[in-house]
């Protein structure tokens, strides 16, 4: 039988953020396990059968990251990190470690629900968006179309005509849609290892890209910015 309701496991040691996290994500239809040790968690992670893990990365036992690591050897479930580590470093280390949203605390609740839909949609319906090798997603009445198969982009129906690596770095996007990437992800599957701390070649092909696609290139609404951090495309 399907399950009824999606399963969410949050690893965290303070009590107080437990309780209040169980208490509001239950009322809002999710089933909700517990634990406060990574090694825990990551058990929790596996015998339930979840769908999502909201992780703390300041743990009594090890470091989140190493929480992450050790879930994706064997599961691409959605992780959002939910820490009072604030730092780009502590971001992008989490995210590159394979997280796939990171909030920092304080948090607001309705933000926290907003990326767990977010998350929830793109691990569970990963091909909604792309058929036949087609990406479309919508926004403010525009209607951005990728065609992986042919290479082929457009914005309501108009061709646009991208060079080699503004596409490549969009169809990297598209491959991740929805999901935050690192300034040095993009860089090393665009670019190359070598080319991971060059960053300002990233900022001069997004810039390039978002004049291309976007109705107003510097208030974006496909090619998001995660500031310090990377970038998403919406889905």
């Amino acid at each position: 039988m399907a399950k009824i309701n999606p399963v969410i496991i949050v690893i965290e040691d303070d009590p107080p953020i437990r309780r209040f996290l169980r208490t509001g994500l239950s009322t809002q239809g999710f089933t909700v396990f517990e634990a406060d040790t990574g090694k825990q968690g990551i058990i929790e992670a596996e015998i339930r059968k979840s769908d999502l893990v909201i992780l703390d990365l300041g743990l009594p036992d090890m470091d989140g990251v190493d929480v992450i690591k050790a879930i994706r050897t064997w599961s691409a479930i959605p992780i959002i990190i939910l820490s009072a580590r604030s730092s780009e470093q502590h971001k992008i280390d989490a995210l590159d470690a394979g997280a796939d949203d990171y909030l920092t605390k304080p948090f607001g609740f309705g933000e926290l629900l907003a990326r767990i839909r977010v998350a929830l949609r793109h691990a569970s319906r990963p091909m909604e968006h792309i058929k036949a090798d087609v990406f479309v997603t919508t926004c403010c009445q525009r209607v951005l179309k990728v065609d992986l198969h042919n290479r082929v982009v457009s914005i309501d129906d108009q061709e646009i005509h991208l060079t080699p690596i503004q596409y490549r770095l969009l169809a990297v996007l598209v491959k991740h849609a929805g999901r935050v990437l690192t300034h040095q992800q993009i860089l090393k599957e665009v670019w190359g290892p070598s080319y991971s701390e060059n960053a300002h070649y990233l900022r001069i092909y997004m810039s390039q890209l978002r004049q291309k696609l976007e109705a107003d290139s510097t208030q974006p609404k496909f090619l998001l910015t995660e500031s310090g951090v990377g970038y998403r495309l919406k889905v």
